[in-house]
């Protein structure tokens, strides 16, 4: 099977490239760069031994994607591609949705033009409201409350109504919980470049000595340890999942979502405690106020994704810990 994956040298793309390769599929990877590494890709071949072709192109650009699907034939397409910082979306708004926007009707509409109708969309637990009953699943209300998570939800009812109104369209929305961890080559991770907007790879750099300490944000919380607890899933139990979900687009016409989650929550202290097992430091922290708009618990129902694309997490915290300490430990600064 040959399969396009947009952003497939960023941190979730890169993983599931590697899986992709290793079970013989042809992959082809767009990327525009502007917050991932094409040494991703050249690490990708180390570790595979396969060759990954690479067009360093905005999705946006529509003459050049055209171009793209006319000189070869795709069987589905991985669109991983996409601005993902919560933080910066808030500041940001326009830029996110400008961008994420425009780049995925830009995409459907190359496939549309040539024929492709498989499409795996990488979505995120985001698109929930902040108010639901724990743990969450499909069904559970969606009410974005960031533009990150705005795009997502939006890009999702376009990906919904696309498959309503066209014939002969399979597409799956994947969403996220919360990726950790890294390739147990410690090869390919998580390098988010700056100041990390996300837990894990925060408490990495404080473990190589990039940055001084952890903030924890609230410790009242009505959970065991009073910090906030997360749905943390390996990403190499995402990678695998996808392609599960890949597998799995074979009826025409149907749209799916799916939660891709571990079904468990862990702290914030339980993590940093986790990762001081992993790399055998100690990880100084401070306790801060609760930042505007955090819930004390967010965890998947992920029994969906069981049931239908035959798929489950088995990796644990530590294992995350464990890969990510790997990776970072190896590359301090990232690619």
């Amino acid at each position: 099977m040959e399969v396009l994956v947009t952003g497939g040298a960023g941190y979730i793309g890169s993983h599931t490239v590697v899986e992709l390769l290793k079970r013989g599929d042809k992959v082809v990877v767009v990327d525009n760069l502007s917050n991932s590494s094409s040494e991703s890709l050249k690490r990708i071949q180390e570790i595979t031994s396969k060759e990954v072709e690479f067009y360093q192109v905005d999705l946006r650009d529509r003459s050049t994607l055209n171009s793209l699907f006319e000189s070869h034939t795709f069987s589905a397409v991985l669109h991983f591609a996409g601005l993902k910082a919560v933080g910066e979306s808030v500041e940001k708004p326009l830029h996110y949705y400008g961008n994420n926007i425009e780049s995925s009707l830009s995409l459907l509409d190359a496939m549309n033009t040539h024929g492709v109708r498989n499409l795996l969309f990488s979505s995120s637990a985001t698109v929930y409201g902040p108010d639901v009953a724990m743990p969450v699943s499909e069904k559970s209300p969606k009410k974005a409350i960031n533009p990150y998570g705005q795009t997502k939800l939006m890009i999702e009812q376009i990906l919904e109504d696309t498959v309503a109104t066209n014939q002969g369209w399979n597409i799956t929305s994947l969403r996220y919980f919360n990726p950790i961890g890294a390739h147990e080559s410690g090869r390919i991770g998580e390098d988010p470049g700056g100041i990390p907007n996300n837990l894990l790879p925060y408490i990495a750099q404080v473990a190589t000595g990039n940055l001084e300490k952890v903030s924890v944000f609230g410790n009242d919380y009505d959970t065991r340890d009073g910090t906030g607890v997360r749905d943390y899933i390996h990403v190499m139990d995402l990678a695998d999942a996808h392609l599960a979900a890949l597998d799995n687009i074979t009826h025409p016409d149907i749209y799916k979502a799916y939660n891709i989650g571990t079904g468990k929550n862990t702290s914030v202290l339980e993590l940093i405690d986790a990762f001081e097992k992993a790399s055998g430091k100690t990880i100084p922290y401070e306790l801060k106020d609760r930042r505007k708009g955090d819930v004390a618990v967010s965890y998947a129902d992920p029994s969906l994704a069981k049931q239908e694309l035959g798929w489950q997490a088995w990796r644990s915290i530590q294992d995350g810990c464990d890969t990510s300490w790997l990776w970072q430990s190896q590359n301090p600064n990232g690619y």
